[in-house]
């Protein structure tokens, strides 16, 4: 349909709970039990053409899982993307009270968190700072901007960021005008865009136009694109998105997916899928074309990017 391709995101397949608003996930939650789920998925994601596999080193066991399952199947055609900046502190306790990630996007974190990502290449082929932040003052910390274009020039690895929050657009206009001994920096933004929050829509077309490669992350706003009674004001957004998928046969997260297929163009939107039958559901997104109406239809959707960030807020681990 175009040349988007779909990833698989890691972030709910190496840690036993993540954000979401569904929390009826009855998997068996032991780091054994994830393990050999997650090389199931994995197997059959690959099988069904996917090939890009984005993870985190505080996905918890998302870089092991990934780097196990690499070196049983040796696929030579995969790439791998990873994060760095953000601790994994809950250790697998379910139902764990603080918090379950912790930011830290200093020189020695970097320096840490490389030390085990590096072990994924040559398959690596983009290392993101994870939620790069204006607060965090990482696009103003010369050492680590010159560490990360140490790891591009002497690895071949390509540079991103992935964002989140209200200021996803100064953050990435920001990361455009850095430049390491004349050469930009960043390669890759990795962006939450989805049918409700679209307010980096035309940053991101210009990025691409200046040669920089797009990834799309929560896709379906952390569950909230399906119809749930404790937000009614999405009613008119269900319904719509109902619609389509009758249309289309495939479930709402086909047609979520898809829209960010058809407005962005990125190279790659990820699926987050934590079982079999949701990544089958996903790839569906890659059957068909929404019409330009749709599209349109879709896009008149979004809503305040500052009231869709104070909602995920609340949103809770399970």
């Amino acid at each position: 349909m175009n040349s988007t391709q779909i990833g698989l995101g890691m972030a709910a397949l190496g840690r036993p709970e993540y954000i979401n608003i569904n929390p009826t996930d009855q998997r068996d939650k032991s780091e054994e039990a994830f393990y050999r789920e997650t090389l199931r998925v994995l197997d059959e994601a690959y099988r069904l053409g996917v090939r890009y596999f984005d993870t985190a080193a505080s996905y918890g066991k998302g870089e092991t899982f990934l780097l196990k399952w690499h070196q049983k199947r040796q696929h030579p055609d995969v790439i791998f993307g990873s994060k760095w900046g953000y601790t994994y502190t809950a250790n697998w306790e379910l139902g764990y009270d603080g918090k379950h990630e912790v930011k830290e996007h200093s020189l020695e974190k970097l320096e840490e968190q490389w030390s085990y990502s590096q072990k994924l290449c040559p398959a690596l082929g983009v290392y993101h700072i994870h939620s790069a932040t204006l607060a965090s003052g990482v696009l103003e910390n010369s050492k680590v901007l010159e560490k990360l274009a140490a790891i591009k020039r002497t690895t071949g690895v390509q540079i991103g960021l992935s964002s989140s929050g209200p200021a996803q657009q100064e953050v990435l206009e920001k990361a455009m005008d850095i430049a390491i001994d004349d050469t930009p920096l960043f390669d890759t933004f990795q962006v939450t865009f989805n049918v409700l929050e679209q307010a980096t829509c035309a940053l991101l077309k210009y990025a691409q136009k200046n040669g920089v490669k797009v990834l799309i992350k929560e896709a379906m706003a952390n569950g909230r694109i399906f119809p749930n009674d404790h937000y009614p004001h999405y009613k008119p957004t269900y319904s719509y998105l109902s619609s389509l998928a009758d249309k289309y046969q495939v479930g709402i997260d086909a047609i979520a997916l898809r829209f960010c297929m058809d407005k962005i163009g990125p190279a790659y939107v990820l699926s987050g899928a934590s079982s079999i039958p949701q990544l089958t559901a996903n790839l569906k997104a890659s059957t068909f074309k929404l019409t330009t109406t749709e599209l349109d239809k879709l896009s008149a959707l979004s809503v305040d990017s500052t009231g869709y960030w104070d909602e995920r807020s609340l949103l809770k681990w399970n």
